[in-house]
This record gives C-alpha cells, structure tokens and sequence, in this order.
C-alpha cells in the first residue's frame, strides 16, 4: 500500500507556519525552513498554504511565495511578541499544519507536525523566558502526531524531556548544506580584501551566536591570543561595546573584523581562504556552519559534544577538553603541519557530501505521505 501511493499523483493540502520568518532576520532556523519552502512551491504533489506576515528576514526575502497560498492571519492583530505564543486555530479545511517555530492547530481534521532544532533554552536558559518556551514546545510535542528532530542527538534529548512521547513517531532528518559553498580554483584576494584586511590562510574564522555562553566565544578569542592570528566573526548581531572591549584587549584592532548581513558567496570566499574554522561550541541541535566550512575545504576545530560528531563525522578536530590552551595547541600545530590541514580538508570534503538540503527535502515530503496515508 504504502509503494502504491507513492507511485501516484499526489494533492497534499500542507499548511505552512512561516513564524520563525518574523521572530529573526537570519539564522539557522530560518535557513531551514527557506530551503524547506523553496522546494515546496516547485512541487505539484503539495498544495500548500502559509501563514505570513511582512518582515526583514533576509531568507523570506528570497521567497517568492504566490500572494493567493497565504493565508488570512486572524492574529496579525497582535504584536509578534504575543502572536508567537498564540495558535492559529481557525485554518479551515483538512491537511497537514506544519509550523516553523512550536505552533500547532487544533482543527480536528488538521494533523500537526512538529520540527524540534534543539534544546538549549531547557539547558542553557533560566527564569520566565524557559518557562515560556517550555511550555510551547511542551504543549506543541503533545499535540503533534509526527516529530522531525535534526540530528539523532536532538532525538535522544527529546525522549529525555518527553520519555512518554512514541518514539515511533519520532523521524531523524538531518539538516542539508547550500551548494553554493564549494572550493574555489581562484581564491580572489583582491575581492577578500574588500571584506576584511587579511590574506589568505591567515585568519582564523568563528560563525554565528557570540552572547549564549555555550557557544565559547571568548574562548575562541583567548585562544587566537595565544596562537597570535587574527579573527574573522561572521554574523550574531553587530558587536556590542563588551565584545569590542574584549577583542581590543586581547587581539588588538588590527587583529579582528566581524562582518555581517554578507551573502553565501561572500561567506563561501571567507570560508575557502581561511585558516580554519573554530567551532568551540558544547552544544548545537545541529550545526550547519561545520558543513558549510567542510563543503568550502575549510579545516574544522570543533568540541565532542552534543550532535557534532554526528554532523562533523571523520571531518574535523574535535576536541574533549575545551579550554583556551588545547585549541591553541591545535591552532599551532596545524600551522607546522600541512599533511593535517590537506587530510582535514579531504575528509571534511567527503564527510559534508552526506547531507544535503534535496535530501532533507525528500525525506520531509516522505513523512508527509505517511500521515496522509495514515489519516487521509
């Protein structure tokens, strides 16, 4: 039964909750649910339907989504800082709601889909705002029929938090990388050098969220201290007077540059002319820089924590003990040994060629066909 209804022409009502588009300008959750939606509005097997509000997110801005697929917003009354904690009950009709960011519907002939990322506000967070997005999420786990986690880690903590939820119903679909991150045959310093005032080999790159403290990005700069190259910052908002502090302090103002709002081919240059990328993070639901480093042929540092060696896989140092000295220890052994760096890049290369957003894709659309067949 299940081979049949794949083989014949599918019409799946899909309603789509394109939230996480006004909750952030970029990150990684909106990459997801981009490269989710780009594939959805080619495919003539899903009619799909969003819930959308104007907003600045540089992903949605790259949508074209047709003006008669969104839907009428009950909520837009209200501001997004409550609109994102109330759902939108009153879709009308059969199908498949599938939010971007812990919504679900309570319609009787709507089947909710969940997709959880992580888990760093249960670990990392305190006070009312864990409390609040507990409480969503919570509530969104139980009222949805299917799970999809992005690692197999994400999947071990949400039975860890919800043992009573069916594992069965829990689907592992790993995130994808954008090809547009790929080694490049001509390094283009002369276009670098617009963007930052270091050569090729030189830097040494950090990408994403500076202030949660898991993320180790004092670290990162303490160790780039020690093994005295300069750091590149990519994205995580502009830098506040603390960060500067500590970047004057430690590296001097000659030796940093953080850029921000530049495109996946600006971002594939700065990966492919890199030293390498320091990834020092204990925890992550994924990872997709470490994928997007390894694709470009950046050299990866990273921790052995959480789900990245399961993203990282053969592809990248991954340190136990995470401490200034032991990654500049790594940082200067990699300058004396360039068999490491060209066997970190081979590896990285092949490893990253396990994931892609098509696959994601596919997988998603494979799980829509099985509620449908299972409650349509």
């Amino acid at each position: 039964m299940h081979k049949n209804i794949l083989s014949i022409k599918l019409n799946m009502k899909i309603f789509l909750d394109n939230i996480i588009f006004s909750l952030q300008q970029a990150g990684g959750v909106s990459v997801v649910w981009y490269e989710l939606i780009k594939r959805i509005l080619k495919d003539s097997d899903i009619n799909a339907h969003f819930i959308d509000e104007p907003n600045q997110n540089i992903f949605r801005n790259q949508l074209e989504i047709p003006k008669e697929l969104i839907l009428s917003n009950p909520l837009s009354k209200y501001p997004m800082s409550f609109q994102r904690y109330l759902n939108p009950n009153k879709i009308k009709g059969k199908g498949i709601f599938h939010s971007s960011y812990y919504r679900f519907a309570k319609n009787p002939n709507i089947i909710n889909i969940t997709t959880i990322h992580d888990f760093t506000y249960e670990y990392y967070r305190k006070g009312l705002a864990k409390l609040i997005h507990q409480f969503q999420k919570g509530t969104a786990i139980k009222n949805s029929k299917r799970i999809i986690c992005v690692s197999q880690n994400t999947k071990e903590d949400l039975l860890n938090f919800y043992p009573k939820f069916n594992e069965d119903n829990i689907k592992v679909i790993h995130n994808g990388v954008d090809n547009i991150y790929q080694p490049l045959i001509n390094k283009d310093e002369i276009l670098l050098y617009q963007l930052i005032p270091f050569s090729c080999g030189e830097y040494v790159l950090y990408v994403g969220d500076r202030k949660s403290l898991y993320k180790n990005f004092k670290l990162a700069v303490i160790a780039c201290k020690i093994s005295n190259q300069p750091l590149v910052m990519v994205g995580g908002g502009i830098l506040t007077g603390k960060e500067n502090q500590l970047l004057n302090e430690k590296l001097g103002i000659n030796k940093f540059k953080h850029l921000n709002g530049i495109s996946n081919k600006q971002l594939n240059l700065i990966y492919n002319n890199a030293f390498c990328l320091l990834y020092p993070s204990l925890y992550e639901g994924f990872g997709i820089p470490i994928l997007e480093a390894q694709q470009a042929g950046c050299p990866v540092i990273s921790t052995n924590y959480s789900s990245i060696p399961e993203v990282a896989g053969n592809g990248a140092i991954l340190v136990e003990k995470v401490n200034e000295n032991e990654i500049a220890e790594i940082l200067n052994l990699l300058k004396k040994d360039s068999a490491i760096i060209t066997n970190l890049k081979n590896e990285g290369f092949k490893n990253s060629q396990r994931f892609s957003w098509d696959k994601c894709y596919q997988q998603t659309k494979e799980l829509y066909k099985e509620v449908y067949e299972e409650y349509f």
